[in-house]
């Protein structure tokens, strides 16, 4: 076949005008097959649509439906000043433990009288605050409790601007983890938090105080029902102040949730249930 006619045999295969087709079909071929297309799409879109909008009326917007959590529920610190949970400083260093002060004190800006007073409710304490819905009737905004920065006393950096950092006798704050509907402890026993040296460190950690007494959460706080639903829930904290801690040495404190109904965390997760850090006071 010479060249001239595979051309010739080309240019018929996109546009044929004996047979008016284009690239082998005719208009209406060409019609039939973008109808369908056009058809099987919007057959898929209509499709996805319907399958969101009858997942989408199975799901609360205040609480999830599936709540796939640990049993234990994680613990954290403030001050934190790093992910690696040490808090080194000097004594005579202002510079060193005023940056932990002044994270404290940001950080418990929320909790003041003034602020809960306006915010959230007076609560009975040592018993659940339980705020159930009515059937199809959701009881929302649900109302929160009080949790006052005095409750903290020495911890509170109302009387001691400096918690104690200034004297070596440091205040930690301890926040347990939020999780929808939990109601921790049973028979009236509120959870409450200890806080104890690794064993090398067992003869360093000294006294301690614990801030509201005991160690507690209260267990008018609990349930928690989520952030949409609860929005000026504030979370119990629990202070522990070091009273008499080895200095120039480092410390490993371990302080971890005691409940009747809150299992002991496993070694692989070093948070859940528990919280340790390093603590290091220099005087030299």
């Amino acid at each position: 076949m010479s060249k001239d006619a595979e051309k010739s045999t080309w240019k018929e295969y996109i546009w044929n005008p004996r047979t008016r087709e284009f690239l082998g079909r005719t208009a209406s071929s060409w019609g039939l097959i973008l109808l369908f297309y056009v058809v099987f799409y919007i057959f898929l879109a209509g499709l996805f649509a319907l399958t969101m909008y009858v997942m989408l009326q199975t799901l609360d917007d205040h609480k999830p439906t599936w709540q796939d959590r640990l049993s234990t529920p994680g613990m954290v610190i403030r001050p934190k000043a790093d992910e690696t949970y040490e808090i080194v400083y000097d004594i005579q260093s202002t510079e060193t433990w005023d940056m932990y002060a002044q994270a404290l004190d940001k950080f418990l800006i929320p909790y003041n009288n003034s602020v809960q007073a306006e915010k959230n409710n007076e609560c009975t304490p040592d018993q659940y605050f339980l705020q159930e819905d009515s059937g199809d009737v959701k009881n929302n905004p649900k109302r929160s409790c009080q949790f006052n920065r005095t409750i903290l006393e020495d911890c509170s950096g109302i009387n001691d601007r400096y918690y104690g950092y200034q004297k070596g006798q440091p205040c930690i704050i301890i926040k347990l983890n939020r999780v929808i509907g939990m109601l921790p402890g049973v028979n009236g026993q509120a959870p409450f938090v200890t806080c104890a040296a690794k064993k090398e460190d067992s003869d360093k950690i000294g006294e301690m105080m614990y801030f509201p007494e005991n160690g507690t959460f209260n267990l008018m706080y609990y349930p928690y029902y989520g952030k949409k639903a609860q929005v000026n829930y504030s979370q119990p904290l629990v202070a522990v102040k070091f009273l008499n801690i080895t200095t120039n040495e480092d410390v490993n404190v371990e302080c971890k949730i005691n409940a009747n109904n809150i299992p002991i965390g496993s070694e692989r997760d070093k948070f859940a249930g528990r919280v340790s850090f390093k603590l290091r006071i220099n005087t030299v």
